[in-house]
Formats: structure tokens, C-alpha cells, sequence
């Protein structure tokens, strides 16, 4: 069930509401079963064989907990619940994920011709498990405690606001609001507004950016590609993966206050980075601060002897970040540019830089949004030849009929989205004026005017997918 349907927000979410603060009030128990057995049936609305899967996850990692509670004074025996915790977690994430991949490589180098299983992928694995492996190392830092009580590990596991992409929360921030949370008409309130302006980012400007965007890349191996619609094209997605993304984010984060929940920051107005190594400070907050804490400070982060290792360290960082995304040599080519950029920034200290910030912002959009080419192209060949078109005229030219009609039709979308990529309406919340009685008035107002629109739109649109649910 996506956020941005119509029987999500017009049935779903009032009905769970309601239940949720009148018949189930009384328990703060209560209310965390219902939760629970919710996000279950909202798993179950989408993926129902995979949801005995997610139960799995939920139990393995609640008994590695216990467990590791009990023998965490004897660091052999936590290691080895560690090591056991992460086989059962990357084995099932790797044959969902990972094995028709793997099998492919094999028969292409390889050349032996062998059956290759058709294997589905789960909606939503990479963020449950991520989730699942926080819960226990998080035990074992001693950053949560181990809950005796499965019904609240299955809770942050599936929470629904986050469970099919993000933020990957972390159990020491979630923990301590499994019991002691504290609902307000404020946070309902913030909740909502805060729902309302993703959900407009995903329909009104997602969508529509990614109708130019899929056109672009439709024209691939056409040969009737231009030049400028390649550009159009790179630009739109670049907009719509960033509206997408961080549109679900704002939904997910919304939701979570509507039930009393404060889930962390996930986007930073990207765009506005100086370097790649700012952009993904600002990009996946929750993805990037995961890889950092479990993966780059255990292999010691920037705290080793030689620079070689730290280049590894980074090395493995970013190549675990794209193949985390999908299984295909796009996203790891896309993951192993990201180590090349943040090495060479570092080498020349790019990211330390105070001047020519023009420059090193221009810098920093070509690369990213080369790498979304990369990142949405379905192999290498076509990446290259798009990116290619994108400085040499084909067959299409400098410039055709889609680039000029694209732009006509959807240049309202270009201004807001590249507009809105901006902390503009950020800046213009904190001033005295908006703060005032009349202006907020008008931001409610505001607000309802895009959510009939958004009602408007996802009534006559059949695109709605999101983008990360692939992952």
C-alpha cells in the first residue's frame, strides 16, 4: 500500500488513527500491539507470502538479542552471536537479493549453462534488515536495552511509516519511545503538515518530473535521443529521485509524529552541496550515518596508520553503499564513483575549501547528476551511451520536438523543483512575518489547496510508484 494512494489516506490512515486514539487510548500495551499487528497487515496489503518472512526477521533478531544480553560480559561468546546474527541476516538478503545476480556473473564468465532461479524480491528488505541488524548491535553496544518482550523488537522492525524505505531508524533512538512516548495535538498536528508536504513533493513534483525523465531514457537505442532532451532528461530525474526519496521520507517522518514518534532527519537540502562529500551528508542521512557507525569506524574510520587503509575503508564503504541500492553493476559503478570523488576530495581537501564555492556547487551537480544517469540507466552500455549523448548530438541532434515540448509542458515543474531543492521556504519560515498569526493561516490554506490537488492528480495519474521500493 503506498502513502500516496487513495485508500491509504482516505481509509487506512483515519481508520488506524481513530482506533488508535479512542478505542485502544487506554493501554499504551494495547497500542503498540495495534500498531504492530497494523504494520503487519500493511506489509501483508502489498507482499502477503513475504510477510512470515518479515515475522522470521523479527523473532531470529529478537532471540540473537536475548541471547546476547545474557553472554555480554564474555566478549567470545558476544562476538560469536555477532558473526552468527550477521550470516542469518546477509544469508536471507543475499538470496533474495543477491543470488540471481551472482549466478548470472557465474554462467558469464564461467560459460556453463545452468538454470537460474527466478527469485522475487520482498518489498522493503534492505531497510527491514538494516533495521534488524541496529536492533543487536545496538544491544551489544549497550546504546538499547534487549527487549524481553518480542512484540516490541517486531515494532521497530515494522513500524509502517518506515518499513518499506526508511529512514533506517536506529533502535537507540526508537527504543525508549516503544514505551515512553508522549502524543500531543501539536505533534498530530506538525504530523500532518509535514505529511501533506511530502505527499506533494511525491505527486505533484515527482511524478510529474518523472514523466519527462522516463521519456528521455525511453528514447535510448532509438537513436532519436537529442542532445537537449538527454540534458532534460538528467535534470528531471536529478529532481525526481531527490522529491521521491526524501517526499516518502517527509511522509514517514509525518506519520511517525502522528503516533507520538520522532524519527530523525533523512534529507538536508542535498543540492545545495559543495563537494560529494557534503552531498552525502545531506543525501540518505540514515543510510550513510548506518554505513559509518557499523561499518567505516569498525574498520577504523580515519583513525589508521596508513592511507592506504583508509582508502580501503572508504573503498568498502561506498561499494557495500551501491550494492546496497540493487543488483546490478550500475549501482555498484555508481557506489565505487562516489569512492573515487570523496578520495579525490579528500586527497586535495576539496570538502575544507572555502573559495570558489560556485565552482565546486557546479562541480558537485554535474557529478551527482551523472551518477543518477548511471544509477537509472539498466546497464553500463546504456549509461555510457546516454551520458555520451548528453555531449555528442546522434541521431537526435542538438536539439528535436520532445526537448521543446517537454520543457513547455512541464517548465512549471522545473522552476518549483529546482526551486524547492533550496532551503527558500526554510529560511522564509523563520522570519517574523511568517510566523505571524495571517501567515500561518495561509500555510494551512496552502496546504489544503495542494492536497486537493495532490486528491486531483492521483485521481486521473496511474504513476505512482516510488523508487525506492526496489530496494
Amino acid at each position: 500500500m503506498l502513502f500516496s494512494s487513495i485508500i491509504f489516506i482516505s481509509c487506512f490512515l483515519p481508520i488506524v488513527l481513530f482506533l488508535y486514539y479512542t478505542i485502544f487510548r487506554f493501554s499504551r500495551s494495547v497500542q503498540n500491539i495495534f500498531l504492530l499487528i497494523i504494520s503487519l497487515g500493511f506489509y501483508a496489503w502489498g507482499a502477503p507470502k513475504f510477510v512470515f518472512l518479515l515475522i522470521l526477521s523479527v523473532l531470529a533478531n529478537w532471540m540473537f538479542g536475548l541471547i546476547l544480553s545474557k553472554v555480554r560480559a564474555d566478549k567470545i561468546k558476544s562476538r560469536i552471536i555477532i558473526i552468527l546474527m550477521l550470516i542469518y541476516n546477509l544469508s536471507i538478503i543475499f538470496v533474495f537479493k543477491y543470488l540471481m545476480f551472482t549466478m548470472k556473473n557465474i554462467q558469464y564468465i564461467t560459460g556453463l549453462d545452468f538454470t537460474i532461479p527466478k527469485i522475487a524480491l520482498p518489498i522493503g528488505i534492505s531497510f527491514f534488515t538494516f533495521k534488524a541488524i541496529s536492533y543487536v548491535i545496538d544491544v551489544y553496544k549497550e546504546k538499547g536495552p534487549a527487549q524481553k518482550n518480542p512484540l516490541h523488537v517486531g515494532l521497530y522492525i515494522t513500524f509502517f511509516p518506515q518499513l518499506l524505505a526508511g529512514p533506517i531508524e536506529r533502535y537507540e533512538n526508537f527504543a525508549d519511545q516503544i514505551e515512553n512516548r508522549k502524543e500531543s495535538f501539536d505533534d498530530v498536528s506538525a504530523g500532518v503538515c509535514r505529511f501533506l508536504v511530502g505527499l506533494s513533493k511525491k505527486v505533484l513534483l515527482a511524478n510529474n518530473l518523472a514523466l519527462v525523465a522516463d521519456k528521455a531514457f525511453k528514447l535510448l537505442g532509438t537513436d532519436d535521443l537529442s542532445l537537449a532532451m538527454a540534458w532534460l532528461g538528467a535534470i528531471c530525474y536529478t529532481l525526481q529521485i531527490y522529491y521521491d526519496f526524501s517526499g516518502y521520507s517527509d511522509m514517514a517522518i509525518g506519520l511517525g509524529r502522528m503516533f507520538g514518534f520522532h524519527t530523525k532527519e533523512n534529507f538536508n537540502y542535498p543540492y545545495i552541496s559543495k563537494s560529494t562529500t557534503e552531498f552525502w551528508r545531506r543525501w540518505h542521512i540514515s543510510l550513510g550515518s548506518w554505513f559509518r557507525d557499523y561499518v567505516y569506524i569498525p574498520l577504523g574510520g580515519n583513525r589508521v596508520k596508513t592511507k592506504q587503509q583508509l582508502f580501503f575503508n572508504v573503498f568498502a564503504v561506498w561499494a557495500l553503499t551501491g550494492l546496497w541500492h540493487g543488483a546490478n553493476w550500475t549501482f555498484i559503478c555508481w557506489g565505487l564513483l562516489y569512492f573515487v570523488s570523496i578520495s579525490a576530495e579528500k586527497a586535495v581537501g576539496l570538502d575544507k575549501m572555502e573559495s570558489h564555492s560556485v565552482l565546486r556547487h557546479i562541480y558537485t551537480m554535474l557529478l551527482v547528476m551523472f551518477g543518477w544517469v548511471l544509477f537509472r540507466a539498466d546497464n553500463i552500455v546504456d549509461a555510457l551511451v546516454y551520458l555520451k549523448t548528453m555531449f555528442v548530438p546522434g541521431g537526435g541532434g542538438f536539439i528535436d520536438a520532445d526537448a521543446i515540448v517537454c520543457t513547455k509542458e512541464y517548465i512549471v515543474f522545473l522552476f518549483f523543483g529546482i526551486l524547492f531543492s533550496r532551503p527558500f521556504a526554510k529560511k522564509l519560515a523563520k522570519t517574523k512575518p511568517a510566523q505571524s498569526k495571517p501567515a500561518q493561516i495561509l500555510y494551512v490554506i496552502a496546504l489544503m489547496v495542494l492536497f486537493f490537488a495532490c486528491i486531483s492528480y492521483m485521481l486521473k495519474s496511474a504513476y505512482n510508484p516510488f523508487i525506492y521500493f526496489n530496494f
